[in-house]
Parts: structure tokens; C-alpha cells; sequence
């Protein structure tokens, strides 16, 4: 192989560790390095979680041998700041490698090419975007945080073929196979937080965890419940709520004023905030800034045609999920997304098709709205 394709096998391992902090890494990005010498891999490393060794430090602690002169790929742009854990271009300086290759830089004001200088100033040889798209995809939510101060939004639902979510008596239990309910659970294992709207408590009543274990999801590290989030205009929630009595957080947006339920839902692990009304619901951009300043990376939305729609008509969907399932639930049931705006064709919301497959016996697409070009 020629030197450009040694560069991107070794950064596809990076990446392939990096993945296996998947269901971990939650507000840090997820990172994966290797140490390369003539021509061999001789350390191995990736961040588990925040507070732990990032994937340098610990590819460096791998080496068996002098990691002088070394090559090191990792996936993200080395750190140069002092947070949790030392910087890692100081660790990669003081350990005299002779190049390091990464598939992107740090998008984190605080690093921002800032690594880079700093091995630079070292006499140390940097590259940069290999395999930079892959990268990206799997830092996405860490990405549209640092860059555009909220988190990556997917929207996930099932539906039939013909287009619906539920039967008039607002009955959606189970449209899709056991196969995609078991992919769901991925979906929010990767998730920081889980987002729904009253409407959805009200009716279905859900808990909105992840039900699968650490051995389900092939990974060492303790699963940390995403937090779950709920947007309630006018406080409806009821305190025997499912999604309440857990141990994990629940944070309820709301416009109503402190009063007593609010004080007695905050016996459960409850966050009440309080956010302006727009167009009498809970304000959305503000919803999503807030999320944000909370270290928020990606947020699963399971929810009615109400907020879907809203979602979309803001502009703050980034992915949909869609798993089709072949049967037909007729004209009276529920669609995907109530959109009111929508009045002609030239208004309609175009979607990317970025990926399909079989998963049981439906088809998962994965989507992303035009507007986002």
C-alpha cells in the first residue's frame, strides 16, 4: 500500500476503537488512537467516559517498546487544554513522536487547531482529513454542539405503509417488528437525552429507557440512563407518571409558573424549567440552547405527530429514523408529523435518503431534511 492508503487503514482502526465508546463517551466526543512504527501497530487506545484517560494517553500507555518516532492516527484533533485530564499534544511532544495524522480537527473552541500548533512547535509533522466524513458521522452530535450551540436532533418513529403512527384511539403499540424495537434501544443507548411531548405521556404512558445491558451492547463500561426530557406547555403531567417514578433525571420544560405540582413533581428526580410560550407551546430554540449549555450531544425525539411537525417546521431536525412496517392502518389513524404550513407542493419538507435496510420485517430509512444543505 502506498503511504495515503497505510494513512486511512490505520485511521479506519482508530475510528473502529473510537466506536467503542459508542454508548459511553456521552458528553465528550468519541476518540480512538493508534501508534504506529515501521509499519506496525504497536498501541492501542480509546476514551471509555468523562474522567477517564482520553484515547492518547492510553494508546501511549499500550506501547511496549520506545514510542519515539512514531506515527499516531487519531481520529480527532489532540487536545491542548488543561480540563479533566492533561493535554494530549503534550503528552504526544514529550513522548517525541515524528507525526501525527488525524481525520479532523477539534471543533471545541478551547483546541480548534490549537493541538496542532502546539505539536507543530515541536517539529512535529501533522495531517489532517482522512477519513474525515467517517469522523464526522460519528461524532455528529459533539460537532453541531460545538459548532452550531445545540445538540444533534433525530427523530425516530414507526409507521405503516401507508404513512401512520397510530389508530384513532391513539393505539401504536406494536407497529414495528421486535427487531426494530431492539435497534431502538441502540438508538437510545447512544443518546445523551430522550425527548417526547405531554401528549405522548399522556397516551402511552412510556418509560423511555434503554432496556438492553451492558453485555446486550458489547460494552465493558457501566450504561449511563440517558437523561429523559419532556415538553409540558401547561403542566399536565401526572406524578404517577411512568417515565417519573425511575431513578434516572427527568427534566420537564414547561411555560406554567411555579405552583404546587411543580414542587411535587420535583419529589421524583424531577428539573422543572420554566421557557417562554411561542406559538402556545414551549419555545423550541430555547429548549435546544438549554440543552446545549447542559453538554447535551444528541437527543432522540419519540413523539406525536404534534411535536414532530413543530420540529420540523423549525428547522431543528437534523435525522429521521423511520422504520416501515409492510401493513396498512387506513385514512382515520395518526400520520408522522401534523404540518400546518405545508399548503402547496413547493412547501413541502424534501428528505435525503441516506441509508435503507430489512431489519426484521420492516425497512429502516435513514433521513436527512434538505434544508440542512
Amino acid at each position: 500500500m502506498n503511504k495515503n492508503q497505510n494513512d486511512q487503514a490505520f485511521m479506519a482502526e482508530a475510528l473502529r476503537l473510537a466506536a467503542k465508546g459508542l454508548y459511553t463517551t456521552r458528553t465528550n466526543p468519541r476518540v480512538g488512537c493508534v501508534i504506529v512504527k515501521d509499519g506496525e501497530i504497536i498501541g492501542r487506545g480509546f476514551h471509555l467516559s468523562p474522567g477517564n484517560p482520553h484515547a492518547e494517553v492510553l494508546a501511549l500507555e499500550d506501547v511496549k517498546q520506545n514510542s519515539k518516532g512514531s506515527t499516531i492516527y487519531v481520529n480527532l484533533e489532540p487536545c491542548s487544554h488543561h480540563g479533566k485530564t492533561p493535554p494530549c499534544a503534550e503528552a504526544l511532544a514529550a513522548a517525541k513522536v515524528s507525526r501525527v495524522v488525524t481525520a479532523m480537527t477539534d471543533p471545541n473552541p478551547l483546541v480548534n487547531g490549537q493541538g496542532l500548533k502546539l505539536l507543530q512547535s515541536h517539529g512535529i509533522k501533522t495531517e489532517t482529513n482522512v477519513l474525515k466524513s467517517e469522523a464526522t458521522e460519528l461524532n455528529k452530535g459533539f460537532i453541531k454542539r460545538m459548532t452550531n450551540g445545540r445538540p444533534y436532533l433525530t427523530v425516530k418513529s414507526a409507521i405503516s405503509l401507508d404513512g401512520k403512527t397510530a389508530l384513532q384511539s391513539g393505539e401504536s403499540k406494536w407497529i414495528s417488528s421486535n427487531e426494530s424495537r431492539t435497534d431502538v434501544q441502540k438508538l437510545r443507548a447512544r443518546s445523551c437525552a430522550i425527548m417526547t411531548g405531554i401528549d405522548t405521556v399522556v397516551t402511552d404512558d412510556p418509560s423511555l429507557n434503554v432496556r438492553l445491558n451492558e453485555k446486550d451492547l458489547g460494552v465493558e463500561d457501566h450504561i449511563e440512563q440517558p437523561k429523559r426530557v419532556i415538553l409540558d406547555t401547561d403542566l399536565r403531567i401526572s406524578s404517577s407518571a411512568k417515565i417519573l417514578n425511575q431513578t434516572e433525571d427527568v427534566i420537564i420544560y414547561t411555560c406554567a409558573a411555579e405552583n404546587k405540582k411543580a414542587t411535587e413533581l420535583k419529589k421524583h428526580n424531577v428539573e422543572i424549567v420554566i421557557t417562554k410560550k411561542t406559538n402556545n407551546h414551549v419555545d423550541l430554540n430555547a429548549v435546544m440552547n438549554n440543552l446545549a449549555k447542559r453538554d447535551i450531544n444528541e437527543v432522540l425525539v419519540e413523539a406525536g405527530s404534534t411535536l414532530i411537525g413543530s420540529l420540523l417546521e423549525n428547522k431543528l431536525v437534523d435525522e429521521m429514523i423511520i422504520y416501515m412496517a409492510p401493513h396498512i392502518m387506513g385514512d382515520a389513524s395518526f400520520g408522522l408529523a401534523k404540518l400546518d404550513s405545508i399548503q402547496a407542493m413547493q412547501d413541502r419538507i424534501e428528505l435525503n435518503i441516506c441509508q435503507t435496510r430489512n431489519i426484521g420485517n420492516d425497512i429502516k430509512l435513514q433521513l436527512k431534511p434538505q434544508y440542512l444543505n
